[in-house]
């Protein structure tokens, strides 16, 4: 029996949640054969309210990394956070070498519980490097907002604007994540595909167990692109497994919980509406 082969870029969350952890973790549940280039290690201060630390790996270590995952013929890739210009040139333009045409590009800005963007100055670096190689982008509201220049999102309609502009710097599909802020009585998520706009709707679980939840989502449609499903339905798979992997989240200590990244194959899934606008 052989796996399709996915591969993650992403950073290292110490606590499991989210990054590469979530991003294996998501891969082995859909069937793929995960490997991953570290970008960066996170660490959470247990004496300091769990404050967030960043450490980014050396370019070179990337370099060798990537090669490494590339030379075993990857049959599709994400990339979560990305921590300075840098490297995010050095992922990009590896990516453009390789060949790979099934790209998930998960803009990460800012760790989750931290309230500022993380390195705005890498934003030009993304939408030169990154999103033109992108088959499918997946920002959150923030994270739309910087990449479209359109500033705060908050509304359906605030998110098909940007869509349409990020779309316009070359990522083929957009995916823009409501998450709590958007004002919505459901869970919605929007999907781009440079003519149509679809709206994907569950119902809200009322947690803060949610973390790792994008990176979660994204390494989702990786998986399921890999296995061979067409964008949309890839998306909507990906939002009927996250959505019970929230609604299933846990706590794993006073700061944080995590998302449960096997409920889908332990309790009935999350019924999504896709609604074309």
């Amino acid at each position: 029996m052989s796996l399709k082969k996915t591969l993650t870029i992403a950073g290292s969350d110490t606590s499991g949640g989210a990054g590469i952890q979530a991003d294996l973790k998501t891969f082995q549940e859909h069937g793929t054969y995960g490997m991953n280039a570290l970008t960066v290690i996170v660490t959470m201060d247990p004496n300091n309210n769990w404050s967030h630390g960043v450490h980014p790996i050396p370019v070179d270590t990337l370099k060798s990394q990537m090669e490494t995952a590339f030379s075993t013929g990857i049959d599709a890739l994400k990339t979560g956070m990305l921590p300075t210009a840098e490297i995010i040139q050095t992922a990009g333009e590896a990516i453009a070498a390789s060949g790979i045409k099934d790209v998930v590009i998960d803009p990460v800005m800012a760790c989750k519980g931290e309230a500022e963007v993380m390195f705005p100055e890498n934003v030009d670096a993304m939408i030169k490097y990154l999103l033109p190689h992108a088959k499918v982008v997946t920002p959150n509201l923030v994270e739309a907002g910087e990449l479209s220049r359109l500033g705060r999102i908050n509304t359906v309609e605030e998110m098909q604007a940007a869509a349409e502009k990020i779309h316009a710097s070359g990522a083929q599909f957009v995916v823009v994540k409501g998450g709590k802020q958007l004002k919505h009585e459901k869970a919605a998520d929007l999907l781009f595909d440079g003519e149509k706009h679809y709206l994907l709707t569950a119902p809200k679980t009322d947690t803060n167990y949610n973390h790792g939840a994008g990176c979660t989502f994204a390494a989702a449609i990786t998986a399921n692109i890999a296995n061979g499903q067409s964008v949309k339905d890839a998306v909507l798979n990906a939002k009927i497994f996250v959505s019970g992997a929230i609604e299933h989240g846990w706590k794993l200590n006073e700061y944080v919980g995590p998302v449960m990244h096997g409920a889908a194959n332990k309790f009935p899934k999350t019924e999504v509406e896709v609604l074309e606008l």
